[in-house]
């Protein structure tokens, strides 16, 4: 038995989950990023109490067919962006093509209908995301970020980071990370 939950962004939310699965003796099988799966179906009562139980924890089930869809998009372009590893010529309708296996421009319509924003802009959200993360970690100058989240250069990087953030990655690392986003918040 699967079970679908939204904001699962991070193995941190997988580790809760699991932890709240085995603790109401759900005997979990696996759990990965937005999904779950039971050994056996859980009660309505059971149900009842996890649901209740993980919205606590800001997670919540998800029992619409077009909200899971949504949530698998989100879960696939969250790890492609947090892996740190985007080809500069990486294509996510043939990424989500390849994943999902659904035509893309259904996808990319659903998720619009759904989230009032389009995929491509979902994804340039989360490596913004990752990009702030990386700066305040300064590791990395902005060249090798650049080119770990497939951005064609420096200058193109920097232009779209100051259109979604207002600040330049320059500005951004003089203040420290205060301005960073949860990624179930994006």
């Amino acid at each position: 038995m699967n079970l679908y939950i939204k904001n699962m962004v991070c193995n941190r939310c997988i580790m809760v989950v699991k932890q709240e699965l085995e603790s109401m003796g759900l005997q979990p099988l696996h759990v990965f990023m937005g999904e779950a799966e039971l050994k056996k179906q859980p009660s309505a009562k059971q149900m009842e109490q996890l649901n209740s139980r993980l919205l606590q924890l800001g997670f919540d089930i998800l029992d619409d067919k077009k909200q899971k869809q949504i949530e698998k998009i989100k879960t696939l372009l969250i790890k492609k962006a947090q892996s740190g590893e985007v080809e500069e010529h990486f294509s996510i309708s043939a990424f989500l093509n390849k994943a999902i296996h659904k035509d893309y421009s259904y996808i990319s319509r659903l998720y619009s209908e759904v989230e009032g924003m389009t995929i491509e802009q979902f994804f340039i959200m989360q490596k913004t995301e990752k990009v702030k993360e990386l700066l305040v970690y300064g590791e990395q100058n902005l060249s090798e970020i650049s080119y770990q989240l497939g951005y064609s250069s420096v200058a193109h990087l920097s232009a779209q980071f100051k259109k979604i953030t207002g600040f330049t990655p320059s500005q951004f690392k003089k203040l420290g990370g205060t301005h960073r986003k949860s990624l179930d918040n994006l």
